[in-house]
């Protein structure tokens, strides 16, 4: 079993067991900063050094989730080492700038500057050298789950994955191994043959022959076309069974709308709602709105000034700008302007595009780092928006994506969000395919919100603004 489950959500077992060594990596860092300041490991020096390292190593360990650390992404090996070593290097910088607000707050938590930059050295080179040969060992190949996979058409097809090494059955940032395809008489077979195999011996025999730890019943049509007691003699016997919708729900995070279909949405869990899921969720929208208020309020200052003046001290500092929220309902979205005040002088709806021309030297600035965006705090203390959800769209293409997408109209069963899982998942939309694209995450979020999922969104926004991912 190479993945649990937590909250609703499929968390694999090697970057679980990887956040502990670091956070024990984190916490023992202190000890050797003591070591190396004071020249002895006593607590004296420095009062209630186990309270103040395990704050240490908890703040910087969300800086690390914070940079997507325990997803499944393997960074390219020709520069694996210097990959490492910048990334780790960020995140202990963002949680550095963490602990620096939590001492501003909190001054009784300092554990002394010069502990504290020895520490982060000395967790910057170990955490570094652990990852090393991490991907290097345990992410290539061991803890990964042998899937056999029913079905050779084209479901099974979208399996194929072409890893680092040229081998497509072995997903470069999976977590699993593909043992071979079973073909099915009644459909196409579209997988080289070179990669499908035929269990004569019968399914159960040769998973346990291969060591195959679960069966992906990748079949479009299964009427009359699944070997149905040999799958449960399978499912009895320990060797899981799934469908390739959930597949590739759990691997990954979002809903495929080629192969979605509505009786699988229907009977699968998730959906959850309720008043007090609402409630839940207000409490959160106002407590995290008014804390990303606060927090960044000199920002906020300094964006309007500097579009003012930008502007000559004539343009308007604000954008308002109609978009479609909870159940179709119109509201009027607030954010900083960082286009001309002409960008759409025709009256017409245009998308968004690369290195676009209307876009105003401080919205540059804005737009890569999501200032602009921070002023719709303002619609979610309205209730208009949720602080994460799929992002709010323009009534114009909501209108023609709604025709043209299936499940379209679905994003808009749940407040539209200032943070979203598309977001962090997938680039900049700018045009229908993005939409199209950018959807299956969003979907995948509202089967699958949580609490727990809204606060990782949030968290994991930092890598965005960091990186300027899908900033235009």
């Amino acid at each position: 079993m190479t993945t649990v489950k937590v909250f609703k959500h499929h968390l694999r077992v090697p970057f679980l067991v990887l956040m502990f060594i670091e956070a024990g990596i984190l916490y023992a860092s202190n000890y050797l900063g003591l070591l190396v300041r004071f020249g002895n490991v006593s607590w004296e020096p420095i009062e209630n050094l186990p309270g103040k390292a395990a704050v240490v190593a908890m703040v910087l360990l969300l800086g690390m989730i914070a940079m997507g650390q325990y997803q499944a992404q393997r960074p390219a090996s020709r520069t694996l080492l210097a990959s490492i070593s910048f990334r780790v290097a960020i995140s202990l910088f963002i949680g550095t700038l963490g602990l620096m607000v939590i001492y501003y707050i909190f001054p009784a938590l300092l554990i002394g500057r010069g502990v504290l930059a020895v520490s982060l050295i000395c967790a910057w080179l170990a955490i570094t050298l652990v990852r090393w040969v991490f991907y290097n060992t345990v992410d290539s190949s061991i803890m990964r789950r042998r899937i056999l996979v029913y079905g050779a058409g084209e479901p099974a097809a979208g399996l194929l994955a072409r890893g680092e090494s040229g081998n497509p059955l072995m997903p470069l940032s999976g977590s699993y191994i593909i043992q071979g395809f079973v073909p099915v008489k009644s459909e196409t077979t579209v997988v080289p043959e070179d990669y499908c195999v035929d269990p004569t011996a019968g399914l159960l025999d040769y998973c346990r022959a291969n060591q195959v730890d679960e069966i992906v019943v990748a079949v479009r049509d299964r009427r009359n076309n699944l070997p149905t007691q040999a799958l449960l003699d399978c499912k009895l016997s320990g060797v899981d069974v799934i469908d390739f919708i959930s597949f590739h729900e759990r691997e990954q995070g979002m809903l495929h709308l080629d192969i979605l279909q509505p009786s699988w949405m229907i009977f699968s869990e998730g959906y959850e709602g309720g008043n007090f899921r609402h409630v839940v969720s207000r409490v959160f929208d106002i407590v995290a709105s008014l804390t990303i208020l606060i927090m960044t309020a000199p920002i906020l200052v300094l964006t309007a000034f500097a579009i003012y003046l930008e502007s000559g001290f004539k343009g308007p500092i604000f954008y308002r700008q109609k978009r479609v929220g909870l159940n179709n309902t119109v509201f009027e979205l607030v954010k900083f302007r960082s286009m001309r005040t002409d960008a759409e002088k025709d009256g017409k709806a245009v998308w968004a595009k690369k290195n676009d021309d209307r876009v105003t030297v401080v919205g540059a600035v804005i737009r890569k780092t999501r200032i602009d965006e921070i002023p719709q705090i303002l619609n979610v203390l309205r209730g208009d928006m949720s602080i994460v959800g799929p992002r709010p769209e323009r009534p114009e293409f909501v209108e023609k994506l709604e025709k043209s997408i299936p499940y379209y109209r679905l994003r808009h069963r749940v407040k539209p969000g200032l943070a979203g899982w598309a977001q962090i998942k997938y680039p900049y939309g700018a045009n229908e395919r993005d939409a199209y694209n950018k959807l299956q995450f969003d979907l995948f979020y509202i089967k699958n919100r949580t609490l727990f999922m809204d606060l990782f969104v949030l968290l994991q926004t930092i890598e965005v603004v960091v990186l300027g991912k899908g900033a235009r």
